[in-house]
């Protein structure tokens, strides 16, 4: 199966501040935020790499070995499936399982729920990709936040693991998953009323974007204070080095 090579978009090459905790810490309605995060450089260390997509299947579709520490055929992939489960429709799991297959991709299923600290270290141990599907991203960031999962990751992406993440696996990377309140198909919170997630970069994502859906995202950014990254599912974000840069073709919508 071949897939295609990919380049940088270079029309923009964002950079962001260091942003301070205590405009992190947003849950429903209005999003805190700082000028802090317009500032350059958010990133003090070279090591850390997210790839952020809108679609799991734009790792397969795309060859992202340049922005890995190896090639992905050769790294140990931890494949969290956990926002999966509390969605009727499963058969992107089964689609992408199938295309990893194909590809010779080395993986091992996790669901994080239920699971504590020390677990999660011993299963993500020896893994060069933490891999975080899409689903419920309520019920995804209720297993994280029960099973330590933000306190292990963060550490791995420390020691260069690199964190991809699918839809939900890419809202809950952001300050917040307020985004993904406004879908038209709503799904069950899960009890969760704090929104706050991971904090992993300074700014919010809206996946399967649709031109469509344009004029809706202006009227919903003017309650969002950050910055509102647009992605299609032919699209993904590389931060790296203290950059953001979009991957994949399109135009580059930052709201």
């Amino acid at each position: 199966m071949l897939r295609r090579s990919l380049s940088l978009a270079t029309s923009h090459n964002t950079e962001y501040a260091k942003w301070p905790l205590a405009a992190l810490r947003c849950g429903s309605g209005h999003i805190a935020y700082s000028e802090a995060v317009k500032r350059k450089k958010f990133y003090p260390s070279a090591m850390k790499t997210l790839i952020l997509t809108s679609s799991g299947q734009f790792i397969t579709a795309n060859n992202v070995d340049d922005f890995l520490p190896k090639k992905i055929t050769d790294c140990k992939i931890a494949y969290i499936i956990t926002a999966s489960k509390k969605v009727s429709d499963t058969g992107y799991i089964d689609r992408h399982r199938q295309k990893m297959d194909e590809l010779n991709f080395s993986y091992d299923e996790i669901d994080i729920a239920g699971m504590n600290e020390n677990e999660l270290k011993k299963a993500l141990d020896g893994h060069d990709i933490i891999m975080v599907e899409g689903g419920n991203t309520f019920y995804l960031l209720k297993a994280i936040r029960e099973s330590g999962f933000e306190n292990v990751a963060k550490d791995l992406i420390e020691r260069g693991v690199v964190y991809i993440g699918s839809s939900a696996g890419s809202y809950v990377a952001c300050p917040s998953i307020i985004v993904s309140t406004y879908a038209k198909k709503q799904k069950d919170r899960c009890g969760v009323t704090d929104l706050t997630a991971m904090n992993l970069v300074p700014f919010l994502i809206k996946a399967h974007y649709t031109p469509d859906m344009l004029p809706d995202l202006k009227d919903i950014k003017k309650n969002i204070e950050y910055p509102l990254h647009v992605l299609n599912d032919q699209q993904a974000l590389l931060i790296r080095n203290g950059e953001v840069q979009l991957l994949g073709g399109g135009d580059e919508i930052i709201l």
